[in-house]
């Protein structure tokens, strides 16, 4: 059985906790409790030697960055979580690298502030929130064209950008994806498959 090292609040860990879900694979969370110092410990760091989480152990093989674990689980384990086609999985791979690159970095900035009670400056929060208008008009576009971000198919690439909005929609930030309806409608039909539900324990 898969051991998935993490934390259910962390947002990496959601992605992985998704993609289980989805893809059905069996599997048991070994809880990190990063209040309390656990993933600076050796034992942790024998996993993951940067110190965050998630790792997964699968039967021996150990795997940590959210984005490689949800990648190697879906082609592991048969998940239909990527497109069969070259340029549906460049085009999904592309939005991922969107969503690294450019969302979940300024994401996080509100996040801790509004969530976490991690106060951040008004320039950091004034910079964060134009690159998330930027972003989210970047997807409002694209998902335009599509229900989902690599077309007609939910994939991992839909996958890595719920955790954060899903926090983001518990700030200001919310009208800013609300305000944007081909966003909003994707958000709709993202955040209440089952697999998002489970991850964040709904």
């Amino acid at each position: 059985m898969i051991k998935l090292f993490g934390h259910p609040a962390s947002t990496y860990t959601r992605k992985v906790l998704c993609t289980l879900h989805e893809i059905e694979a069996p599997f048991e969370l070994r809880f990190v409790d990063l209040n309390g110092g656990e993933h600076t410990q050796a034992a942790h760091l024998a996993r993951q030697p940067f110190g965050r989480v998630p790792t997964i152990d699968d039967q021996g093989f150990t795997l940590y960055e959210s984005r490689a674990i949800i990648r190697y689980l879906n082609d592991q384990y048969g998940g239909r979580l990527v497109p069969p086609d070259v340029r549906g999985r460049a085009a999904m791979d592309q939005w991922i690298d969107v969503g690294y690159s450019y969302f979940s970095a300024a994401a996080l900035k509100p996040i801790l502030h509004h969530v976490f009670g991690f106060p951040q400056d008004e320039p950091t929060l004034e910079a964060a929130s134009a690159m998330i208008e930027q972003t989210l008009d970047v997807l409002e576009a694209r998902l335009g064209a599509g229900p989902f971000l690599a077309g007609e198919q939910f994939s991992l690439a839909d996958i890595v950008y719920l955790p954060d909005l899903d926090y983001l929609m518990a700030t200001p930030l919310q009208a800013a994806v609300s305000s944007r309806g081909n966003v909003a409608s994707w958000w709709a039909r993202s955040s209440e498959r089952p697999s998002w539900r489970k991850a964040t324990g709904r």
